[in-house]
């Protein structure tokens, strides 16, 4: 499959994002996709830094992507809507021009436990992305719906994963994670610290409007 390295991203199984793709190799490999079966494989660069990344700045977990749209930018660039179909392990590296190609091997997803503990853990999830949702105003309130609404427990911490505002690092370790009751744990951990952190803005912003309008 041809690789589509991205900087600052995380690509989950069902998730959908939209995608600017600026790279000459890029570009080349999405048009290539698009005109065979439209499947990618997406990978994050270990540094966003880097320009042109090589084989060792990709990480060896990415996920199968469906190319759904391709939209061409007057600017010349191109931006793509791709959903994430599966995960996969790099193999090996099979070509590097014009963009690499990897031999994947497909990583199949953990049965959904059907324990209270685990129905307990998903149920915390939606909660903690809830509350975070509520202190955020840069999010939309229909995001909380749209949480309430997804019942798949595998999906719900896919979607939750992909829009944490955390370290690229944190979220290629929950791709990365077999285990799905580990990688709940993991979210959960990480949720947590992302409230505490939105609780502590809100109260400096409290506070600053607090002083502000006693100054007024």
């Amino acid at each position: 499959i041809a690789l589509l390295p991205l900087r600052n991203t995380v690509l989950f199984p069902g998730v959908v994002l939209p995608i600017t793709v600026g790279r000459d190799k890029s570009i080349k490999a999405v048009n290539d996709a698009y005109k065979g079966d439209k499947l990618i494989g997406v990978v994050a660069q270990k540094d966003s830094s880097v320009e042109d990344p090589a084989i060792k700045d990709l990480e060896n977990v990415g996920t199968v992507a469906k190319i759904v749209k391709q939209i061409k930018m007057p600017d010349g660039g191109t931006t793509i809507i791709i959903q994430g179909k599966s995960r996969f392990a790099i193999e090996s590296i099979v070509g590097e021009d014009p963009y690499f190609k990897a031999r994947i091997r497909k990583l199949e997803e953990d049965e959904v436990p059907k324990d209270g503990d685990f129905e307990a853990y998903v149920a915390n999830i939606k909660d903690l992305a809830t509350e975070i949702i509520q202190l955020s105003p840069n999010l939309p309130t229909e995001a909380s719906i749209i949480l309430r609404n997804i019942e798949n427990p595998s999906f719900l911490i896919h979607f939750v994963s992909s829009n944490l505002n955390t370290d690229i690092r944190e979220k290629q370790k929950l791709l990365q994670l077999d285990n799905i009751r580990e990688r709940a744990d993991l979210l959960m951990q990480l949720l947590q610290k992302e409230l505490q952190f939105a609780e502590l803005k809100n109260k400096v912003t409290t506070k600053t409007r607090t002083e502000l309008d006693k100054q007024q």
